[in-house]
């Protein structure tokens, strides 16, 4: 057997929308994926510490945040098994102005984005935004995957 060198990461991510788009976020002008504001949880900390901090890292504006979506657990090509969750953030209105944005990790985004319905710019993951554009992006039911 081979001996893989097996890591855990655990990600919280806030699902922002108002007015028919969703707040998205590139993390480099190179990559060709949008993803959702959020970030690693710290050894120790809440999902919930976590979702809060991190939005408040990335977009400088403290979230509300709602009901659990989405649990995503995923083996990425390195080997390293991620669990993401996403939170609904039900404050959107207060991210409108993406030009004010901007918290101490605000530099580690290339990009902040209002995306529509459709749009042509890929969001990962793919199920998040096949979700938003059909309408079922906000369920009472949490999704798994």
């Amino acid at each position: 057997m081979t001996d893989i060198n097996k890591t855990t990461d655990i990600r919280c991510r806030g699902i922002i929308i108002y007015d028919d788009k969703i707040l998205v976020v590139k993390h480099s002008s190179k990559s060709k994926y949008y993803a959702l504001p959020g970030g690693h949880l710290d050894w120790g900390e809440s999902v919930l510490d976590c979702m809060s901090r991190e939005i408040i890292e990335e977009l400088g504006i403290k979230p509300k945040i709602g009901r659990l979506l989405y649990v995503r657990n995923y083996i990425d090509n390195n080997m390293k098994q991620s669990i993401e969750f996403h939170f609904e953030i039900t404050n959107s209105k207060d991210y409108l102005k993406i030009e004010d944005l901007g918290g101490t990790h605000r530099h580690e985004l290339a990009e902040i984005y209002w995306m529509k319905k459709n749009d042509t710019k890929n969001l990962k993951p793919k199920e998040i935004q096949i979700d938003f554009n059909n309408n079922t992006i906000l369920s009472d039911i949490v999704k798994f995957s």
